[in-house]
């Protein structure tokens, strides 16, 4: 999606229509670029054709031309978002220059050439000042078809819609069918407006049915049957696939007995605290319903979700929005953009997020997905994949090509004196409050702790919640609480109401882990602030684990690495299944404490089990150590 029509785009708290508004240096020019060893680094090199970086490739969506050329070269071509190529890509006014679906060439998947856009100009029936956005290249009928975003049309009551343009060549001249192939149309809350009508992705069954797949938050992703001609969908066929206020960015697969929806969460576009991130669901068929390794449904309110990637501590943050491409030795490969957190925004453009295109190896264990083995988002060299007929198989590394061992799983030290079971009848001097609340509010008795929901919030500016506190111990450690929200498991509307963990350093800067209620969803989120920022940069950014339960297990794993703290989420709804979620870095120092927060509005009531620390062992088995 595109930062250029929403600035700040979905996560929690800004604007209440939109829960999932997260509420310096040069770009590396040639660092992907592929070596004799064949390996390339990312991000990865896209040039004009005059030898300038492109320094943003959002959305991309890639294919392989079904036509091998002379002297036996196959050419794959890439689609990106609607955006400038660069900071210095401005017209004579100075303004920045969007490009209508910039497109690119490459021979080997690693090195990319742009070749033009796919418009000079907006279709009629698409609004004047719209953003052309996550396009998805397919090619049948003997021909290609490029799916695109409207963000906005001139149509009768406007809204976002889907178009398509076609073309006998992968670099056009393109013909766009002149009518939305999804109309904007309501959402299914509220007949009265306009659902977000974004991100299309197309889907041959085996059957050779095709659907098209589209939809962000408001409204959630929903899917239809596509015409055979590619330029119609039946709105009597509409089927919802995943819930609203959670997804958006859907990619459809095909692979072993299961289809796999790929879809991406929270905010696309928040600078260097983005948490956008990829999650998956599979079913038997091609309409759902869709469910997460550990079986919850992503139509559930507490929404299901198997990440696929995350941010892992290196300096890629907020990876999301994919395409998978198969090599040509039948290696998987995942395209993806994300966010340099040392270098976020075009120049002269704060705010304005740029997001360079990325490529991993995905991974299939145990027939569900994940990129480089769980330790997601390269920034060192890797190999690279076969591109051409004849290439030598680099006999891909599968190396550690298992679930990565949970952090303190192996021989976990318990340390009591930073641990609680609350089993006596008030709280252990161990515990300090910041904020007192009233006495009537929370208390220990029956083997939990009781904390009433408070009508406050730790969050930027609004800093009048209570947080109970204990000292953390000065070594790395693995901080665990099992909690329960009760809020209703299904239904609208808690907004924000949440209750879990925080490493406290201050009011402004924190690390948290909470359940949450967010308008029909229930989720985890993990979140970050910072302060002090530079002027107009963002001071709270989030992303999401995996599904609550009526009691769901947070855990906390702080892990050192030179004067870099790094802070890597996991989430259980049985203590024994667990959900590696992303990590944050942060420099919350020795004083740092481990905290509890109830909050986001009142009439509900928190109950902590228990909070549990334990020292960290074999350290190189954490997938927060991995951020390379």
């Amino acid at each position: 999606m595109n930062s250029y029509k929403r600035p700040v785009r979905l996560l929690l708290r800004t604007l209440l229509i939109a829960f999932l508004i997260g509420v310096g240096g040069a770009v590396n020019s040639g660092a992907a670029v592929a070596k004799d060893d064949h390996s390339y680094q990312n991000p990865l090199p896209l040039r004009t054709t005059d030898g300038k970086t492109v320094e943003s490739c959002a959305d991309p969506s890639v294919t392989q031309s079904p036509i091998v050329l002379p002297p036996g070269k196959t050419e794959w071509y890439m689609y990106c978002t609607t955006d400038p190529l660069r900071g210095d890509d401005r017209d004579a006014t100075g303004h920045l220059i969007f490009h209508l679906i910039p497109t690119y060439k490459s021979t080997d998947l690693v090195n990319w050439i742009y070749t033009g856009d796919v418009f000079a100009a907006r279709p009629a029936w698409v609004a004047a000042d719209a953003g052309l956005w996550a396009p998805d290249i397919e090619f049948f009928n003997n021909k290609y078809y490029l799916y695109y975003t409207a963000s906005n049309t001139s149509l009768p009551g406007e809204g976002s819609a889907i178009g398509v343009a076609t073309s006998n060549s992968p670099t056009g001249p393109w013909t766009d069918s002149g009518a939305p192939v999804v109309e904007p149309h309501a959402p299914p809350c509220c007949p009265n407006d306009r659902r977000w009508v974004f991100d299309p992705a197309i889907l041959t069954d085996d059957a050779g049915h095709r659907y098209i797949y589209y939809g962000s938050y408001f409204g959630g992703i929903s899917a239809r049957a596509l015409s055979a001609d590619g330029l119609h969908s039946d709105p009597a066929s509409q089927v919802q696939i995943t819930i609203a206020n959670r997804y958006e960015g859907a990619y459809i697969r095909k692979h072993g007995g299961f289809y796999y929806l790929f879809a991406s969460a929270t905010n696309c576009c928040n600078g260097a605290l983005t948490g956008y991130s990829v999650f998956a669901g599979r079913s038997q068929y091609p309409l759902g319903p869709f469910v997460d390794r550990d079986g919850v449904s992503l139509l559930a309110g507490r929404v299901g979700g198997t990440p696929v990637i995350s941010m892992n501590g290196n300096r890629w943050v907020g990876p999301g929005h994919n395409a998978i491409v198969t090599d040509l030795a039948g290696q998987d490969w995942f395209f993806y953009h994300a966010v340099d957190q040392t270098d976020p925004y075009f120049a002269g453009e704060v705010g304005f997020t740029k997001r360079p295109v990325l490529m991993d190896r995905l991974d299939w264990i145990d027939n569900w997905p994940t990129v480089r083995a769980e330790r997601w988002a390269s920034d060192t060299p890797q190999r690279a994949p076969v591109t051409q007929p004849g290439e030598k198989n680099n006999d891909q590394e599968q190396e550690n090509n298992a679930a990565r061992a949970l952090p303190a799983a192996k021989d976990p030290k318990p340390l009591p004196q930073f641990s609680d079971e609350f089993d006596g009848a008030a709280l252990s001097a161990r515990w300090s409050w910041v904020r007192q609340p009233v006495a009537t509010t929370y208390g220990v008795a029956g083997g939990t702790f009781r904390f009433d929901t408070q009508a406050a919030d730790l969050y930027v500016d609004s800093n009048n919640t209570s947080v109970l506190t204990e000292a953390a111990p000065k070594q790395d450690y693995v901080v665990e609480a099992r909690v329960k929200l009760n809020v209703p498991a299904e239904g609208c509307c808690q907004n924000f109401v949440q209750a879990g963990l925080v490493i406290y350093g201050n009011d402004d800067n924190f690390i948290k882990l909470a359940h949450v209620s967010i308008w029909e969803t229930r989720q985890t989120e993990f979140a970050k602030e910072l302060s002090p920022v530079p002027t107009d940069y963002p001071r709270y950014g989030n992303t999401v684990v995996g599904a609550p339960d009526e009691w769901t297990y947070l855990r906390i794993v702080r892990h050192t690495q030179g004067k870099e703290e790094r802070y890597t989420a996991y989430t259980s709804r049985n203590g024994i299944s667990w959900v590696h979620g992303g990590t944050w870095t942060h420099q919350l120092g020795d004083q740092a404490k481990i905290g509890l927060v109830s909050m986001g509005g009142a009439d509900f009531t928190a109950n902590f089990d228990y909070v549990r620390v334990y020292r960290v062992r074999g350290q190189a088995d954490d997938p927060a150590s991995d951020g390379q």
